[in-house]
């Protein structure tokens, strides 16, 4: 009703409302101030599991880690609310091996849930420079879908907007459905000579479902799942 009541109105242009596109509306009020992430794990979590959590908590600004312990879902979403954190980030793992990210927009969702591959840390990997804390500079490639921009949107208001000099850069690279993050610094050695060096960690990430409501509420909408039957749909992307 509200856009035929647009369209049927003519006011002055400069005092049009830009209208929001319905997939971003849970992320209106995004980008007026930095975004406050909570960070935590699984519960019994390994030491593997634990210096993962501390490198994302190093990768995306503004992130608080907090030990699980004995908490559980509902709780660490109530205290999140509390405190103020735009977003609760949860890191899981199977015998030792990190291979499940949570990513719940606070307070009301969306929650996306993402399944880690081949997760290489910083201390797995010998001669990588120190982590710079600058705000870092996102590139996110061939996310052409809507379900592309959506899973876009839920990573990109994780981090803060960068300085124009700054010299970090975050990697999202969609490539059949599988999403490589890759983290690199750069330098300038001259007249249009840049060196780019990795700094880890790397990793890839595959989208199985997204939830509208937050992390506890368990009895929200499915906005999409990855079906067992569109594994094997090899020519077919979702992203």
């Amino acid at each position: 009703m509200a856009l035929e009541l647009q369209g049927e109105i003519d006011l002055d242009p400069a005092f049009q409302i830009q209208l929001r596109d319905p997939l971003d509306d849970e992320y209106a009020m995004s980008g007026i101030e930095p975004p406050k992430i909570l960070l935590t794990t699984s519960r019994d979590p390994s030491s593997k599991l634990i210096q993962f959590a501390k490198e994302m908590s190093l990768v995306i600004p503004g992130t608080s880690r907090m030990n699980r312990g004995n908490h559980v879902i509902r709780e660490l979403s109530g205290a999140s609310r509390r405190h103020g954190f735009t977003d609760l980030i949860m890191v899981h793992e199977t015998r030792g091996r990190p291979d499940g990210m949570i990513i719940s927009h606070l307070p009301y969702g969306p929650t996306a849930y993402f399944t880690l591959f081949n997760v290489v840390m910083r201390h797995d990997v010998m001669g990588l420079d120190t982590m710079s804390i600058a705000w870092p500079h996102l590139i996110f490639h061939n996310f052409n879908s809507n379900l592309g921009k959506r899973v876009v949107m839920i990573l990109k208001y994780l981090f803060p907007p960068a300085k124009e000099d700054t010299k970090r850069v975050l990697s999202f690279v969609n490539q059949d459905d599988w999403i490589s993050f890759r983290h690199h610094t750069w330098i300038n050695n001259g007249y249009k000579q840049v060196e780019i060096k990795e700094v880890g960690p790397r990793f890839e990430l595959q989208l199985y479902k997204i939830r509208l409501g937050s992390i506890e509420m368990e009895e929200a909408d499915t906005e999409w799942t990855l079906k067992n039957f569109q594994n094997t749909t090899k020519k077919r992307n979702f992203l």
